[in-house]
C-alpha cells in the first residue's frame, strides 16, 4: 500500500510539472513555425473621404502606425495563431501597393498558400528567390523584413486580395509578412 500512495504521489508530482510546462512552453502568439491555412481576407471597403478645406498652416504629420497589437508582438504586419491577418486593411485604393504595370513579369506558379513552404535561397529584399523564383519587397515595406534570413529562413506566399499585382510572402519564423511581386523565374 505504501508503494502505491508513493507511486501516485510521483505521478501527481510529475504530472503537475508536465502540464505547467506545456502552459508555459507552448506556441508564441505570433510565428514560432505556425503556417495560417490561407490568406487574408479582402479588406472592408473604406468610407469615402470628404474634400477637405484646404489648410492655413502646414498639417502635422500622421503619427507612425503601430502594428504590435499586444505586448510581445512584432511592429510589423503580422498573423496571429488565430488566422487575423494584422496589417492587411488598407484596402485596395492604398498609393503606396500601387503598380503601373501590374504581372510585367508573369504570374508566379510555384505554389500558393500553406502547402507550398519555400526555403529562401539568397538575395536581400530587393530581389530574393527560392525555387529559381525571383521577387522583390514593395518599397513600403522594406522596414518590415529587417531581420528575415534571406539565406535560410521558410516563406510562405500568398495571393493579395486587395492590391493587384502584389504577392503576400509570410515568414514561418517570425510570423511577419510583406508585400511582394514576382520578378520572374529562370
Amino acid at each position: 500500500m505504501k508503494k502505491t500512495l508513493c507511486g501516485i504521489a510521483l505521478f501527481s508530482l510529475l504530472s503537475t510539472g508536465a502540464f505547467a510546462q506545456k502552459k508555459e512552453g507552448g506556441k508564441p502568439e505570433v510565428g514560432g513555425g505556425r503556417i495560417p491555412s490561407h490568406g487574408p481576407a479582402p479588406a472592408k471597403a473604406a468610407p469615402a473621404a470628404r474634400a477637405q478645406p484646404p489648410a492655413r498652416a502646414e498639417a502635422p504629420a500622421p503619427p507612425a502606425r503601430s502594428f504590435a497589437d499586444k505586448a510581445g508582438h512584432p511592429e510589423a504586419p503580422h498573423v496571429h495563431a488565430n488566422g487575423q491577418w494584422v496589417g492587411h486593411d488598407s484596402g485596395p485604393n492604398d498609393p503606396k501597393y500601387h503598380l503601373d504595370h501590374p504581372w510585367e513579369h508573369g504570374h508566379f506558379t510555384g505554389g500558393i498558400g500553406k502547402g507550398h513552404v519555400f526555403h529562401l535561397a539568397g538575395g536581400g529584399p530587393d530581389r530574393f528567390w527560392f525555387n529559381n523564383f525571383y521577387f522583390s519587397v514593395a518599397a513600403a515595406d522594406l522596414g518590415f523584413c529587417a531581420d528575415w534570413l534571406w539565406n535560410s529562413d521558410q516563406i510562405v506566399i500568398y495571393d493579395d486580395p486587395d492590391h493587384v499585382g502584389f504577392y503576400l510572402a509570410y515568414n514561418v519564423r517570425l510570423g511577419t509578412y510583406a508585400h511582394v511581386t514576382f520578378l520572374g523565374n529562370s
